[in-house]
């Protein structure tokens, strides 16, 4: 197919395409002419991925090609996914000196006997929250989460799941990088839907 028809097939403007080309996320295309290119579904699919990794899950163009190159590597899946995380925008580093938030969520890993390395962005980023949490005197935060922890455990179950069952490398790979990715928002949709219902069968008056 031409750039065009690859543009409606895809719903990607001209000028992104030919962007994205530039930035080398994109496959070489066929060349019949020097003035001419011939596209096929895998940069169909390619464009949806990008779109959804910029639009969805918040990336830069310069960190989907991070991502994109650990996705097509050879590199270990979980060293993947890592890849992913550390690419996710809110990611931080932990502080300097151990704060009640790191301690707390080493005790909570320790105790469900997690496997994680001192360096993965979700430590920094608990260990904030949980600080911000007692820094506003709310520290009953502490007293459930183990119930946040084992929800966790839920979902990154889940979210593994298809990984074995696709049919190369590259969509495994793949999968595990959108499902990091794009998982964030998903969970966190599904989860304001969750409060309201919970908190409607809690709270709500019975109507009469």
């Amino acid at each position: 197919m031409k750039i065009s028809e690859l543009s409606e097939c895809s719903g990607v403007s001209i000028a992104s395409i030919k962007f994205y080309q530039r930035e080398e996320l994109l496959p070489e295309p066929e060349r019949t002419s020097p003035n001419q290119a011939q596209y096929d579904t895998q940069h169909v699919d390619r464009l949806r991925l990008i779109r959804a990794l910029v639009d969805v899950g918040g990336l830069s163009v310069a960190t989907v090609r991070t991502v994109l190159a650990a996705a097509e590597s050879d590199i270990p899946m979980d060293w993947a996914m890592g890849v992913a995380q550390r690419a996710i925008p809110g990611s931080v580093e932990l502080p300097a000196t151990t704060t009640r938030g790191v301690s707390e969520i080493d005790t909570i890993t320790e105790t469900l006997g997690w496997k994680v390395s001192p360096d993965n962005p979700g430590r920094g980023m608990a260990a904030r929250v949980i600080d911000s949490y007692v820094q506003l005197d709310h520290e009953e935060i502490l007293s459930v989460l183990p119930e946040y922890s084992r929800a966790a455990m839920i979902v990154a179950a889940a979210d593994l799941a298809s990984v074995g069952l696709q049919p190369s490398r590259m969509r495994m790979s793949e999968t595990v990088v959108v499902g990091t990715v794009l998982g964030d928002s998903l969970f966190a949709g599904l989860r304001r839907m969750a409060q309201e219902d919970e908190a409607r069968r809690r709270y709500a008056q019975v109507q009469s």
